[in-house]
């Protein structure tokens, strides 16, 4: 089961720009974890391949505005903020139970010098705030449409993909579910074939897009990301059965993200419907 939990922090002193790189956000996640099952945190931290979570910036906006994917300034203290993060394994949400369940406010987390508190967790649909949900895989795959051709997709935080050798900002249709479909077939146990990618390669184009590139830069390294709103078009003949798995792979992209460095704040999407 797929969840897309959003945490409500309130720092307690101001946060420096320079703890709020992705990989100080993916340390305080691996620090919850810790707190309540440390076997779990070595593993998350040691697992190189894909991993079952994905995590957003830190946000200090409305979720109906553009996302923060870097900060210049610190966040002062009091500054109510929200993080997204992803779960894609039901054992994963399993294990960390108690952390969802005993939230006590006068427990400090860190980043850097500053200490943050956690107001609250959502887990469900709400308005108005769209990163919210959680769903099985069989809801996801059984809600999606058959005959939708037209798939929206909005790139909120920097996106690329390796390619090869080398990494590309362009988000083609096969790059983009080819991503989806990967995550989805290790953690869903329905069942979509990778067969799916070359029917996606063939008969899936953008027709409608608007996107730019954007860099993500950190003290280690540096990356050339999309952002912006993508429509792609399944064109031809396809039976229902592919349409649908196809619309379940774009529904899917709120829970896992797309492409690379999705654990650090890339990668960051959703569907839009118009």
């Amino acid at each position: 089961m797929p969840y897309s939990l959003v945490v409500n922090l309130l720092p307690r002193e101001p946060i420096q720009p320079g703890y709020l790189e992705g990989r100080h956000l993916h340390a305080l996640f691996l620090s919850m974890v810790n707190a309540v099952a440390p076997d779990l945190a070595t593993h998350l931290h040691s697992d190189t391949r894909d991993k079952a979570f994905a995590l957003s910036p830190l946000q200090t906006r409305s979720p109906d505005e553009a996302l923060q994917t870097f900060h210049t300034r610190p966040i002062p203290a009091g500054t109510s903020c929200w993080w997204r993060i992803g779960l894609l394994d039901e054992a994963l949400f399993s294990q960390l139970t108690q952390l969802w369940l005993n939230l006590n406010p006068r427990h400090a987390w860190h980043l850097g010098a500053a200490n943050l508190e956690i107001a609250s967790i959502l887990a469900t649909a709400q308005s108005p705030q769209p990163w919210a949900n959680s769903q099985t895989y069989s809801a996801l795959f059984e809600s999606a449409s058959a005959e939708e051709r037209y798939l929206s997709l909005r790139f909120c935080t920097p996106t690329c993909f390796r390619q090869n050798d080398y990494d590309t900002a362009l988000p083609t249709a096969e790059l983009v579910f080819g991503s989806l479909l990967k995550r989805w077939q290790k953690y869903s146990p329905i069942a979509i074939p990778w067969e799916v990618i070359e029917l996606v390669r063939r008969q899936v184009f953008p027709c409608r897009f608007a996107v730019e590139t954007r860099r993500v830069a950190d003290q280690r390294s540096k990356f050339i990301g999309c952002i912006g709103t993508i429509t792609y078009e399944i064109l031809g003949q396809v039976s229902p059965d592919l349409i649908r798995q196809i619309n379940a792979l774009a529904d899917f992209a709120l829970y896992a993200g797309v492409g690379r460095k999705t654990t650090m704040g890339m990668g960051m999407a959703r569907r839009i419907r118009s």
